[in-house]
């Protein structure tokens, strides 16, 4: 290793396929990975070289993070054993297939564990799209520490490597809505010796065999996508330089904040003032050690004379230090401080390592991973996936579509995912912190292969393909035009406040799949499911038109999240004029292909920055519109994520965070079940359980105007007899539960009948999109139509 850091070179990018295979390739492919002893001995295993402990049930399908981890494994010449959804009680189902040869690797499933059981009122759910039979209760709260501890029961010897959604969101200290208050890195807590963030194939691919190679675990420190402990005053951290942003200082102008309201003109004047004026040197040294930067302050800036550039130490060897773990806990400005510095650092092209102090020790943070090019990605999802449930399942039927049906199966399982990534920045969601704002897109001939295997091999295909998709329906192949830029682009969106004119907008790749796709033989229909990002659409009437005309099965679901100025921009969403223009387009199409199709907007409840006159102009828009929300969800923190830091802090990490308040903006917070409620009640203005909510809230809003039996008043002023699900925050207005509902749409106690799908809009028809309809999951925004909801993440 170089002495000087800034003549270090970026370490090459090795491709997935570039690895010499582990002895035990001999082996060949097994048919699903084994669960049991049993499987191990059929497939002449005397032991595993890499268990994978999951919170989910095991259903070999590239949707299903454990699937794809193993099968990316297997196909390195790794034998890879799953233990899912153990039994937490004690040690024992953790030594089921033995001790592993190299590492466990621990996840607590598709899903965060927390958001997966609790409803965003912190309220238990009864069911687990994720098990057999949709059950509740088959994994433990905080899921990544429970199995950590049970596999370092069962072998304390064994190396433990930790991901997921669960750890990756957990990565640095963070806000636990559930405890409400500022809890430690996950790393910290589990006694992990490795976590990998973000999309773990590169990063566990070089681990599992340098491991193999009889490298120790501590001594892998380099991999771009992990984070590791080591103690402050490790020497091996002396080679790097340091950047103190422990404060809410600035660091240097060269690394000034970009402001997602900025535009672009803005942002190129800043720039040439910039070269007006000059900019600092860095300090510089003797050349006999590396110069360790302290701090870089706004302070220090300005004593410094303004001439000259800055000689910045090189990316790969700087890492910026965080507040610790005992200053954010118990500052929230200093929270929101490390929030916004933390998202600033996540573009693989320019993103530095992050530290955190917790106690003694120092969380270490590398870069996020390289992205996958087209030919890895093919490579991952071309392996050999069985594309059902583990046989484990089955019912004594040998079938998995009864009572052991696993809810989260019947929705992926006539899809396809075609690409990864989310440039939206939407700051509710935890797509791009965890698997990064650059797109990673498949191959068409990778997309087609999918589907052909899909219709050939897969029980119960109609015809039918039911999504082509991914975080976002329409992003495929669509990113920076120029890679220096996108290497060099600090912004947490691409697409916020407008459209930046460096995005590539062109749909033509996704026309082209498209029409491919449903010219292929015994394919009847193919539906997108998946989000619909809206604003891109418009900038392709072509596309718009070739998803309304043969995509569209009844209804298309987007995202405006809400009508009004406030909460959008602390969203990072455009204007309800975006989504005006776009229902124009998406009608006049639909009128030009003869089919009466709907739009199903989708909109948050209490999201930091709403105010309850929002919520009302909200409400006033739908009903002038006409819309009747079936479900809707409060705003749920999910950790990590920026509006979770706004409800946390009060503070806006998009802008300048300072403790004076006239500088540095001030959230306005939804907190306290009552006004949750609320605004919740509002986006269900037509259930007759919120009117005396919204009455009492109306009147002391000076809005009483709004109270009437007029068509356009927003609720009458009779009260009905109803089921009895609302109450008030003092239950004083609550009637009676299991009093039926007036026209007939649900049983006593406000249930479905047995049978009833719950659509968006009330009268509108479910579609058929080839599979099931299952049980609720959860989500960090609103709910989606049939009773479904937006995932949380792909993995």
């Amino acid at each position: 290793m170089s002495a000087h850091p800034t003549l270090t070179a970026p370490k090459p990018v090795k491709a997935l396929t570039a690895y010499r295979p582990f002895w035990a390739k001999r082996f060949g492919h097994a048919p699903f990975l084994p669960m049991s002893r049993a499987e191990m001995d059929q497939l002449g295993w005397d032991s595993c070289d890499i268990i994978i402990v999951t919170g989910d049930a095991y259903v070999d399908h590239p949707s299903f993070g454990m699937a794809v981890i193993g099968r990316t494994l297997e196909a390195q010449g790794f034998r890879v054993g799953i233990i899912a959804q153990p039994d937490w009680q004690s040690a024992e189902p953790f030594k089921a297939l033995g001790k592993p040869n190299l590492f466990f690797g621990i996840a607590a499933g598709n899903m965060d564990s927390m958001i997966n059981r609790y409803t965003a009122d912190r309220k238990i759910r009864s069911d687990d799209v994720y098990t057999p039979g949709g059950q509740g209760g088959s994994r433990p709260d905080r899921a990544v520490l429970v199995y950590t501890q049970r596999c370092k029961e069962a072998w304390n010897e064994v190396p433990i490597v930790i991901g997921g959604i669960e750890a990756s969101l957990r990565r640095i200290a963070h806000y636990d809505y559930w405890q409400d208050k500022v809890r430690r890195s996950v790393l910290v807590d589990s006694k992990a010796d490795l976590l990998v963030y973000g999309n773990a194939e590169r990063a566990i691919v070089e681990i599992a065999h340098r491991l193999a190679a009889r490298q120790s675990i501590s001594s892998i420190t380099d991999v771009r996508g992990t984070s590791f402990m080591r103690r402050t005053d490790d020497p091996s951290s002396h080679e790097w330089f340091e950047l103190d942003s422990s404060s809410v200082d600035l660091p240097g102008r060269i690394d000034a904040h970009i402001s997602p309201y900025q535009t672009i003109e803005e942002t190129a004047t800043d720039k040439a003032a910039a070269c007006v004026t000059g900019q600092v040197k860095a300090p510089a040294g003797d050349g006999s050690k590396p110069i360790k930067i302290v701090r870089m302050a706004s302070a220090a800036v300005a004593a410094a004379p303004l001439s000259g550039k800055i000689q910045m130490p090189a990316r790969e060897r700087t890492v910026v230090r965080l507040p610790s773990y005992e200053q954010v806990k118990s500052d929230p400005v200093l929270y929101a401080h490390a929030n916004r510095v933390l998202h600033l650092e996540t573009n693989p092209g320019n993103a530095r390592a992050l530290v955190q102090k917790h106690g003694e020790r120092d969380v270490w943070i590398n870069p996020p991973p390289i992205p996958l090019t087209t030919a890895e990605m093919d490579h991952v999802f071309d392996l050999n996936y069985a594309r059902a449930p583990h046989p484990s399942y089955a019912d004594e039927n040998g079938s998995h579509d009864h009572v052991t049906k696993i809810p989260a199966w019947e929705m992926i399982r006539f899809s396809v995912n075609i690409m990864r990534g989310c440039f939206g920045g939407c700051t509710f969601c935890s797509i791009t912190e965890h698997e990064g704002r650059i797109i990673q897109s498949r191959s068409e001939d990778s997309v087609i292969r999918e589907i052909e295997e899909m219709r050939d091999k897969v029980k119960g295909f109609t015809g039918v393909v039911s999504d082509l998709g991914g975080p976002t329906a329409n992003m495929y192949r669509i990113g920076c035009k120029s890679p220096e830029i996108e290497a060099a682009c600090r912004k947490p969106s691409c697409v916020y406040p407008g459209i930046c004119q460096n995005l590539n907008t062109n749909h033509d790749p996704l026309i082209k799949m498209y029409r491919r796709a449903r010219a292929l033989k015994g394919v009847k229909k193919i539906l997108i499911s998946s989000g619909l990002r809206y604003d891109l659409a418009i900038k392709s009437p072509e596309y718009v038109k070739e998803l309304v005309t043969h995509h569209v099965g009844g209804y298309l679901k987007i995202a405006p999240e809400h009508t009004e100025g406030g909460p959008l921009t602390k969203m990072m969403k455009p204007g309800i004029g975006t989504y005006d223009k776009f229902k124009q387009m998406f009608e006049q199409a639909s009128e030009e292909a003869g089919k009466k199709q709907y739009l199903i907007p989708y909109f948050i409840a209490a999201h930091p920055g709403t105010s309850d006159e929002d919520m009302m102009n909200l409400a006033v828009w739908l009903k002038k519109n006409g819309f009747r929300a079936d479900q809707v969800q409060t705003f749920y923190p999910s950790p990590m994520a920026t509006a979770t830091a706004m409800y946390h802090t009060s503070k806006n990490p998009l802008k300048k965070i300072t403790r004076d308040a006239a500088t540095s903006e001030t959230v306005d917070i939804v907190r306290g079940d009552r006004r949750r409620r609320l605004h919740k009640a509002f986006l269900r203005y037509h259930d007759a359980n919120n009117w005396p909510l919204l009455r009492e809230a109306l009147q002391t809003m000076g809005r009483a105007d709004l109270i009437g039996n007029g068509k356009y008043h927003l609720i009458p002023t009779y009260q009905p007899v109803t089921d009895g699900a609302y109450e008030s925050a003092r239950r004083k207005n609550s009637t009676p539960t299991g009093v039926s509902k007036t026209a007939g749409s649900k049983t006593a106690g406000g249930k479905p009948r047995p049978g009833q799908i719950l659509t968006q809009h009330t009268g509108l028809p479910p579609r058929d999109n080839g599979s099931r309809p299952a049980p609720r999951r959860s989500s960090s925004t609103t709910t989606v139509s049939s009773g479904v909801r937006r995932s949380q993440t792909k993995r």
